[in-house]
């Protein structure tokens, strides 16, 4: 009962060989363009064609009943078992995309990840150091420099004593101060600089010595290069410590206009002081009178023991 109720299921439908025959003869009438085009585009009857399928079958050794190739001819003219793609819209579009996923799936997913990283880069590292950068750089310029400033004016304040430190020191501070508000950096750490100079120059204390040693220059004189007809006097000197130590100060030399740190150089004077270092070491071969001046802690200037002139050299 199982079986016969199966078989009265399957009643009304194509058998599989059927269907399978009928694609075969519309794929055969597709493949025969010739034919095709003689005998469906002219007025001949349907038997004709199928006489002519018959005997292309029947060449190839294959029988193939009149009811199956009467379908296909059906079947061609219904364009059945013809794929017709469908319209070119957004959605086919789509459709096609996500099908090829597995061409370009993997290099896009790579890409987005390069940019993953790239914005989290940008967006979590940069973004905050430069502002964490520029943050700093605002609070220096409004609070750490001009306290630095006054630090360093107190410091010169405390140490002085004289007027004069102070009277150089506050036009600095001004200046230093008008040039961090505006976000000068440059210009505040100017300002800075010859603060520390000038209480570098306080703190220091040291005498200037004629050099008055068995191979080394004493005096030297020297032709300017603009006044051929006059003559400079030097005296070679050395900055000494109480312990005798030498010390390094920042001398400008008069013929190039570079400043060094030098320990030795050499003091222009006049001729008169110039001849009586020169006559009392040639008296006994030792310099009596060897100290030229004395540096005073909390002094900006140097007490010459001898007259001197402004200018010095550093190299000759």
């Amino acid at each position: 009962m199982t079986s016969g109720g199966a078989i009265s299921g399957q009643a009304g439908k194509a058998p599989l060989d059927d269907v399978m025959l009928a694609m075969d003869v519309v794929d055969t009438l597709r493949h025969e363009q010739n034919l095709v085009a003689r005998e469906l585009g002219a007025s001949a009857r349907e038997a004709q064609l199928i006489e002519r399928l018959r005997k292309i079958y029947h060449d190839q050794g294959i029988e193939v009943p009149d009811r199956i190739l009467a379908e296909g001819v059906k079947a061609l003219e219904e364009s059945r078992f013809t794929y017709t793609p469908p319209p070119d819209t957004f959605s086919t579009r789509l459709a096609r995309l996500y099908v090829s996923r597995g061409r370009w799936g993997r290099p896009v997913l790579i890409a987005l990840a390069l940019l993953a990283v790239v914005l989290g880069g940008y967006f979590l590292v940069y973004r905050p150091y430069q502002a964490g950068v520029e943050e700093a750089a605002r609070i220096e310029l409004a609070e750490g420099l001009p306290a630095r400033m006054d630090t360093l004016y107190q410091n010169i304040f405390n140490e002085t004593k004289v007027q004069t430190a102070l009277e150089i020191a506050e036009p600095w501070v001004e200046r230093g101060k008008a040039a961090a508000a505006r976000g000068d950096r440059e210009g505040a750490l100017a300002a800075i600089e010859e603060l520390e100079g000038i209480h570098a120059t306080l703190l220091a204390e040291y005498s200037i010595r004629i050099v008055n040693e068995p191979g080394r220059d004493t005096g030297i004189w020297r032709f300017p290069e603009n006044n051929t007809e006059a003559t400079n006097y030097y005296l070679v000197v050395e900055a000494l410590d109480a312990d005798g130590n030498t010390v390094t100060l920042p001398i400008t030399s008069e013929e190039t206009g570079e400043t060094q740190e030098v320990s030795t150089w050499a003091i222009r004077v006049p001729q008169v002081t110039y001849e009586s270092v020169r006559a009392d070491r040639q008296d006994d071969g030792i310099i009596q009178r060897n100290v030229l001046g004395i540096k005073q802690y909390g002094f900006l200037d140097t007490d010459y023991t001898m007259p001197v002139l402004d200018g010095a050299i550093t190299q000759w």
